[in-house]
């Protein structure tokens, strides 16, 4: 999969992705992501890629001419499956969305900055919105490291042992279960007999009966969407 990521500060991704499972990945040849500077398509030698807004108010807003040209020079290099702009109004990113993202093989990220992006760019070259919550960053590439995080790791080959992303909280609308390591007592709190018994069908038994406990407590709205 390659992930292109147009912004006006690439040096924000560099850090979330050049170390763990996002630096295996790229280092196993399973994932490609390349940053590109808007300011190399700026409509002045200032660097200049954003404006005032028309109406008046407070708040830069990018402008659509660097935008369009970065775009439109990335897609005569290869056809992307989409073109992600990343915004608090987008649709909230979710473990089914990271799922199909997953499976496709070239993603352009769009980040926002300042106040926005011109609403033409949205209209015309943007084909998802996503948000990674209700709240406001001062730009897109935090989010876009969070979604590329997301996708990456459900990359076949990418995690040492595939089935762990399978039981990850969210993949089958369930919170994780509870889990434990050495030693089995520490301090007097002790591991639950079952994990240590031995017995598989029961294990993966008491685990789902946890996640679904846990998941009722804690994020009940999860179980009405499985209704």
């Amino acid at each position: 999969m390659r992930i292109d990521v147009i912004t006006v500060l690439p040096e924000l991704l560099e850090s979330p992705l050049s170390h763990s499972i996002m630096k295996r990945a790229q280092s196993k040849g399973l994932l490609q992501v390349h940053t590109h500077n808007l300011r190399q398509w700026a409509v002045n030698e200032y660097g200049q890629v954003d404006d005032y807004q028309y109406g008046g108010g407070a708040g830069m807003v990018m402008m659509c001419e660097p935008l369009a040209n970065a775009i439109e020079h990335l897609q005569k290099e290869r056809k992307y499956d989409e073109i992600i702009y990343l915004t608090p109004d987008g649709n909230t990113l979710n473990q089914k969305t990271a799922n199909q993202l997953s499976l496709l093989e070239n993603i352009l990220l769009i980040c926002g900055h300042y106040k926005g992006i011109d609403e033409r760019i949205r209209e015309h070259y943007i084909t998802r919105e996503i948000s990674i919550g209700d709240y406001v960053l001062s730009g897109g590439e935090l989010a876009a490291a969070v979604l590329v995080d997301a996708i990456g790791r459900l990359l076949p080959g990418v995690l040492n042992d595939e089935t762990s992303a399978l039981t990850d909280s969210f993949q089958d609308n369930l919170l994780s279960p509870p889990v434990y390591t050495r030693p089995a007592d520490f301090k007097g709190w002790k591991v639950p007999d079952i994990l240590l018994s031995g017995d598989l069908k029961k294990i993966d038994e008491w685990r789902h009966e946890q996640a679904l406990q846990r998941t009722e407590q804690r994020r009940p709205d999860l179980l009405d969407r499985e209704l």
